[in-house]
């Protein structure tokens, strides 16, 4: 137990240093998931029989010299949307529920090239669709702070496990906000990067120009160390980008002073809970104290956010889901009477309702006589939004704001009102149209203990500035307890 509260950087410290072996690191992972994941539910699969082999071939490597990086040996959670060669990759949906990639994505074998040790795949809203984890059709994961509400979503099962103790970091990824806003309901760290920094291959679409992977840890630091390893150009898709600069550890100074950060008024409006609000505008108080320049601004456009991302994102899933078809691989209806049928059949019974609602509302507006009326002015409409950042970055380093607008929902709330679900997107969407990086950081709890997200934002390529605001504001808060540190397993309570 004292061992998975560790951060990552303190865990492969230990390892290089010969303190702890990569073996007992990785049957601590496990002997954690095996004590709380009945009540969590943050993983649909794991690998423990190859990751206690990998365990002993990475011990090797790092004994020989031949790994040296600070994150050697450390386990890590991947999830189950981004492949991993001979290992289950669902994607939360019936429709894949026992494909086997024959390769790994390019995150994953950065990751492995490290010398991580993938433990397992973890729980996620179908196709990446859904904000709160509850569309898998493996089931639900709970928020550990507390059973009753929802961890987020979509990579609702990467944040959990983190929270839970589960794993020292994982992968998660985020196409409006998917890695942000569960990070903020769990009280762990997320960052969604500049998209084009994390190659996409072998991460399976949803929204193709909203897409970006992601790490989930305990800390700025430890999200800091993953995005080094993760950053990488890759030939193999098209939208990567050639970085010469990810030396992000460098950036953790804990100084904030001549930082200029702004506030958007139109995220502190009607909607916000007071609780978030309050936290919000304390984490500026805590960076204005260590000397950063603080100021409120209008942004704009923020009202379009919502029916902009709805739009391109559906427009685009319901391109990118074609391909599921009960053809080649994946889920076929086992009764039919002609290819048509078995194609409708297969895809009526392989996807979930938010998936079909997706598929339907993407499908219309790309049809004929709504594509100018809809899609295309989403299109333009991004591009405003875009603008209206770049108007921002001109003159802040950061903007700061909420990660949602409330802290974690009760099981169940939001699948009986899917629009209201939709518009607990309105403070991260606009990041993945505007392809900008994006952190969320624990600042406080609610009333009812649930944990508040503060979300910073920085302009293309601008990580540095994100990661050292993050890490100055972790300094002027102090130190952030997760749920498991004062109990033995999830089914006691807060």
């Amino acid at each position: 137990m004292e061992l998975m509260k560790l951060t990552a950087l303190e865990l492969g410290k230990m390892i290089k240093e010969r303190e702890i072996s990569v073996e007992e690191a990785v049957s601590a992972s496990f002997a954690r998931i095996h004590e709380c994941e009945d009540t969590v539910h943050a993983f649909v699969s794991l690998s423990e029989e190859k990751a206690v082999e990998d365990a002993k071939t990475i011990q090797s490597r790092i004994d020989s010299g031949e790994l040296t990086g600070p994150l050697a040996g450390v386990p890590v959670a991947v999830k189950d949307n981004i492949c991993t060669e001979g290992m289950k990759t669902t994607c939360g949906s019936r429709m894949l529920y026992n494909f086997v990639p024959p390769y790994s994505a390019e995150a994953v074998r950065n990751l492995e090239r490290a010398g991580a040790v993938i433990i397992g795949k973890t729980n996620m809203d179908e196709f990446a669709m859904g904000s709160t984890t509850e569309t898998s059709w493996f089931g639900p994961t709970l928020n550990p702070w507390n059973e009753a509400h929802v961890p987020g979503g979509s990579s609702g099962g990467s944040c959990a496990a983190v929270a839970a103790g589960e794993t020292f970091y994982a992968l998660g990824s985020d196409t409006g906000g998917s890695i942000r806003q569960p990070s903020s309901f769990c009280g762990v760290t997320g960052i969604k990067p500049t998209y084009g920094t994390v190659s996409r291959y072998g991460l399976i679409a949803y929204g193709s120009s909203l897409d970006q992977i992601g790490p989930v840890a305990k800390d700025t630091a430890d999200c800091a160390a993953v995005l080094e390893v993760l950053a990488s150009h890759d030939t193999k898709d098209s939208t990567s980008v050639l970085r010469k600069d990810c030396n992000f550890l460098q950036a953790l100074t804990g100084e904030a002073r001549g930082m200029r950060i702004g506030i958007p008024s139109d995220y502190l409006g009607e909607g916000l809970d007071e609780s978030v609000r309050k936290a919000v505008l304390s984490g500026a108080k805590a960076l204005k104290d260590q000397g950063a320049e603080v100021e409120f601004f209008s942004l704009g456009m923020v009202e379009y956010a919502i029916p902009a991302y709805y739009v391109i994102a559906s427009a685009e899933a319901s391109s990118n889901l074609s391909r599921f078809d009960g053809v080649k691989y994946g889920y076929r209806t086992k009764e039919y009477e002609d290819l048509h049928e078995m194609y409708k059949k297969s895809r009526s019974e392989g996807f979930g309702p938010e998936v079909k609602r997706r598929i339907m509302l993407g499908s219309f507006v790309l049809s004929s006589g709504y594509y100018d009326a809809y899609y295309l002015k989403a299109l333009r409409t991004k591009a405003l939004i875009k603008q209206a950042f770049d108007r921002a970055f001109e003159k802040y380093d950061v903007i700061l704001g909420p990660a949602a607008p409330s802290t974690a929902p009760a099981v169940g709330e939001s699948l009986s009102d899917p629009l209201k679900m939709y518009l607990g997107d309105i403070y991260t969407v606009s990041v993945n149209l505007a392809g900008l990086p994006a952190v969320s950081v624990p600042c406080g709890l609610d009333e009812k203990g649930l944990p508040i997200g503060l979300q910073m934002i920085a302009d293309c390529f601008e990580e540095k500035k994100l990661f050292r605001a993050s890490y100055a504001y972790e300094q002027a808060r102090g130190g952030w307890a997760l749920p498991f540190y004062g109990r033995k397993s999830g089914k006691e309570g807060k």
